[in-house]
């Protein structure tokens, strides 16, 4: 994916720390923002629509999710700027960047599940991605931030299975 973060010169003057690779490295985190971001959006979406015998536990597992969600993209977008970068703004730039998929319908709480597991699946693996390239430009401090999230979202992928299995 083009990112724009990558085409755009660094707008402020971060702190010279020894990070190799800097604009790079901001550019993948600022994906991994976007993923952040669009995931939010629909696991909100979800908690807003979701019905049946599951509701009552997935409405309260999507609410606690969104909310973890939207902090971890403020931490992930102050990270962007530490590393002197502008974070994403747009909806659409989001979207372009992000690897997750957007919602186009109200899906079935099973059918949310599935969807919730694969992104979060995905995401994991993306963050441990940028995570190991994190640790190769000597930023142990982004690396570290992403290791927090991708146990976050192993995690999660383990209690939505739990209850898809249920």
């Amino acid at each position: 994916m083009t990112n724009t973060v990558l085409d755009m010169k660094a707008d402020v003057e971060a702190l010279d720390t020894g990070i190799d690779g800097r604009s790079e490295l901001a550019g993948q985190l600022a994906d991994c923002l976007a993923d952040t971001m669009m995931l939010m959006i629909k696991t909100q979406g979800y908690h807003w629509n979701v019905v049946g015998p599951m509701f009552h536990a997935l409405h309260k597992m999507t609410e606690e999710q969104y909310r973890d969600l939207f902090t971890a993209a403020d931490d992930l977008a102050e990270r962007v700027r530490a590393l002197g970068h502008p974070a994403p703004t747009g909806v659409g730039e989001l979207q372009r960047l992000s690897a997750v998929d957007d919602e186009t319908e109200v899906p079935t709480a099973e059918r949310m599940l599935e969807r919730l597991i694969a992104d979060h699946e995905r995401i994991a693996r993306r963050f441990r991605e940028v995570a190991e390239n994190a640790e190769a430009a000597r930023d142990i401090a982004t690396a570290d931030l992403l290791t927090a999230r991708i146990t976050t979202h192993e995690k999660t992928v383990w209690m939505l299975k739990a209850m898809a299995n249920g």
